[in-house]
C-alpha cells in the first residue's frame, strides 16, 4: 500500500505534489491546507485523511480535526499538525506519526514510532526545500521515503 503524506499547502496545490501523489490508496494531509479545492482534490486521487493546521482558522476548517487516528493494512497512524501538541507520545498501537507545521521534511524513529513530517508542498519558506512523503506499508511492516520536489 502507498500512502502519500503532504502538509503545510497553504492554499497551494503544485503540479508536482500531485503527479507525486498519483497512484496513492491513500493521501495524509498534515494541516495548514489553506483553501477547501485542495482536499476536493486530492480526494479525487485517493482516500483522504486531513488535520487542521494552526492556519486554518477560516469557517470551512472547522469541520476538518485537530488528530486523527487510521488504520491501514494493518498498520495505525496517528495526524497532528504540530508534533509538539504530541505530549508525552502516541498512544499505544501506534506505529507512524505524521505530522506538519515546521515545514521541514523529516523521518526519525523512536521506541518503535516512525515520527514522518512531509515538509511543505505549498509557497516556500526561508530556504527550505518543497517536499513531500510517502509511507509503503506491506503485510504490517512500514517504511517512510521523503521527497523533495523543489530543492
Amino acid at each position: 500500500m502507498r500512502v502519500g503524506l503532504i502538509s503545510d499547502t497553504h492554499g497551494l496545490l503544485r503540479p508536482e505534489a500531485l503527479d507525486f501523489l498519483a497512484g496513492s490508496d491513500h493521501i495524509v494531509h498534515g494541516g495548514d491546507i489553506g483553501d477547501p479545492a485542495i482536499l476536493e482534490r486530492l480526494a479525487r486521487i485517493a482516500p483522504l485523511t486531513v488535520v487542521r493546521g494552526n492556519n486554518d482558522i477560516a469557517g470551512w476548517a472547522r469541520a476538518i480535526p485537530v488528530t486523527a487516528s487510521i488504520d491501514l493494512d494493518g498498520v495505525r497512524i496517528f495526524v497532528l499538525h504540530d508534533l509538539a501538541e504530541l505530549g508525552s507520545g502516541p498512544d499505544a498501537g501506534v506505529r507512524v506519526v505524521v505530522s506538519g507545521h515546521s515545514h521541514r521534511p523529516a523521518c526519525s524513529e523512536r521506541d518503535g514510532v516512525l515520527y514522518v513530517n512531509p515538509g511543505s508542498a505549498g509557497p516556500r519558506r526561508f530556504t527550505l526545500p518543497i517536499a513531500v512523503a510517502e509511507l509503503r506499508i506491506d503485510a504490517g511492516q512500514v517504511a517512510a521515503y521523503l521527497v523533495t520536489l523543489i530543492p
